[in-house]
């Protein structure tokens, strides 16, 4: 590792002072400012770039280097960077179509856990700078997104591999004894000093989201970013950030979910499988409709472009946020994330809804559907439209009428409207419709029912018992509750299944704990369960959680 100059030192150090973690967390220092997570919130949707010199290789970024040979490690680190070369980069043209797909802000990988650097670091000569490249990518990525008006992000990993390896441990992620206390106080000096070059070098950084490096490490570097840009929003290490899944059900609190298009973050030119651009937009409807963030992942080509089917899911993207973007933006969750297929989000100040008229394959041009929101009460001033669409024709067919209707009845809010905007040549267009709602309200106080943990029960032969327990009866008298379950998917693929199973079910008339037995042998798979409860109108979901038996 390259000696930093004792110039930089003396400027960083200047009137350095630690800040101290807040005496009511002693898990994580937090020191987010309110106004500034709300601000995040409002973001919604921001791209997230995975990039690095093994992308050449179109492999897992970093990973590769746990359990490497010695003759491995050599190659990869003092090989692999003397071939990147991403003379096809442009951070202007990603940051454009970003913007056009509604992202509102840009996490970029400065460094992941490899320790390679994509920034003219002074720490090492593990950095892009040595690479036929020669530049630092890290200043034209964060101009190129300034330009464009969105919010400058970084992603780093206080985890190192490339340390590692120089100091003679095993590059690995948790080790069973402590690093030596020698060389500890080096990690934190590297970790602490990048972290100030990054601070330092780029003006306002909006955004970080750290990655691995749990405990003094991940800890140290929170004090230097907070320290030097106390506005910084610091996501991962500091609020919850699901990866490659949704939080179960909606939250009050600031949360985002980083997502693949595929099965890896980073460039995989062969046996990918990428999700469509409908179901990512499905995604984003789901992640906004309960509260949070999607950071939706891009993993760039060795010249810097991006592979076609990511660029064509953008584009779809963008398509679909032209005509339903404020339906995403700036806005919280409904009383309920949803009513089966149908998704909502809420501007309150507005008293404004949008209804998301999601897995509707067939729905041609020129017809028209019928739907019943059973939590939205209509007042003498509610409008009901179609967002994108004017109401007033279909292209091509001057008899059909392409007027929305709304009748408020004992059962729910009847809306009957016609998809009547042309967006491909073919009039085909498989994409959520959005109905925006003005001046309603809610038609019901929701119950609120928690799933906790499941247990097995030992006897004559194991058995498995999910719980959950109602906390409020909302306005219901008698509601019934039970259990969906299903097996888990994966890691990845848990986003592309949608099938539960359900328990029978059971009658509650107060604030309680339940419990039920599923209809399950022994089978040594891992489950998803979720707790329901049936209100009179509709029903509700508690959170997902995960049990083995």
């Amino acid at each position: 590792m390259k000696k930093v100059p004792i110039i930089l030192l003396l400027i960083f150090s200047t009137n350095f002072i630690f800040a101290q973690p807040k005496e009511d967390n002693n898990d994580f220092l937090n020191l987010n400012k309110t106004e500034r997570l709300e601000w995040f919130r409002e973001l919604g949707f921001g791209m997230f770039i995975h990039f690095s010199f093994d992308s050449q290789l179109g492999i897992v970024i970093s990973h590769s280097m746990a359990g490497a040979s010695d003759d491995y490690l050599n190659r990869f680190v003092n090989e692999l960077p003397k071939t990147f070369n991403p003379k096809d980069y442009d951070p202007e043209e990603i940051a454009n179509l970003a913007k056009l797909a509604g992202m509102k802000y840009i996490v970029f990988t400065t460094k992941h856990h490899s320790g390679f650097c994509m920034w003219d670091t002074k720490t090492t000569d593990f950095n892009i700078t040595n690479t036929p490249y020669g530049k630092d990518l890290i200043k034209e990525y964060v101009d190129a997104t300034r330009k464009a008006g969105l919010a400058v992000g970084f992603y780093f990993s206080p985890e190192d591999f490339n340390f590692l390896y120089e100091n003679d441990l095993p590059v690995r992620r948790r080790f069973p004894e402590p690093i030596p206390q020698n060389i500890m106080a080096k990690y934190l000096e590297l970790v602490e000093l990048q972290c100030m070059e990054l601070m330092a070098q780029y003006g306002e950084i909006d955004v970080i989201f750290f990655d691995g490096g749990e405990g003094p490490l991940q800890e140290k570097c929170k004090e230097v970013v907070w320290e030097l840009q106390p506005n910084i929003v610091v996501t991962r290490g500091a609020i919850q950030t699901p990866e490659q899944t949704l939080l179960g059900i909606a939250s009050d609190e600031p949360w985002e979910s980083c997502i693949t298009m595929g099965t890896q973050w980073a460039y995989k030119p062969t046996n990918e499988e990428y999700k469509t651009g409908a179901r990512l937009i499905e995604i984003l409807i789901e992640t906004r409709a309960k509260g949070g963030n999607l950071l939706l992942n891009v993993g760039p080509k060795p010249d810097g472009g991006l592979p076609e089917q990511q660029e064509e899911n953008l584009r779809e993207m963008a398509a679909w946020n032209f005509i339903n973007g404020e339906s995403v933006e700036k806005v919280s969750p409904w009383i309920l994330p949803n009513e089966g297929d149908i998704w909502f989000t809420w501007k309150p100040e507005e008293k404004t809804l949008y209804a998301f008229l999601t897995k509707i394959s067939d729905w041609e041009k020129g017809t028209r559907r019928e739907f019943t929101l059973k939590s939205v009460t209509a007042s003498e001033n509610t409008g009901v439209s179609v967002l994108g669409q004017s109401g007033e024709l279909v292209e091509y067919q001057p008899s059909t009428d392409a007027k929305t209707y709304f009748e408020q009845k004992e059962d729910g809010l009847q809306i009957s409207c016609v998809r009547a905007q042309r967006i491909y040549n073919n009039s085909k267009w498989t994409n959520p419709v959005v109905l925006k709602l003005s001046n309603v309200e809610p038609a019901l106080v929701p119950p609120v029912v928690l799933t906790k943990n499941a247990e097995i029960t030992t006897g004559t032969t194991e058995s498995l018992v999910f719980n959950g327990e109602v906390v409020k009866m909302g306005d219901g008298k008698k509601l019934k509750v039970g259990f969906q379950y299903r097996e888990y998917a994966g890691f990845v693929e848990e986003l592309y299944s949608d099938e539960w199973r359900e328990t029978q079910t059971v009658q509650i008339s107060k604030n309680s704990e339940f419990s039920i037995k599923p209809n399950l042998k022994t089978s040594g798979k891992e489950y998803q369960v979720r707790a329901f409860i049936d209100h009179p109108k509709l029903r509700v979901y508690g959170d997902i959680v995960r049990v083995k038996f």
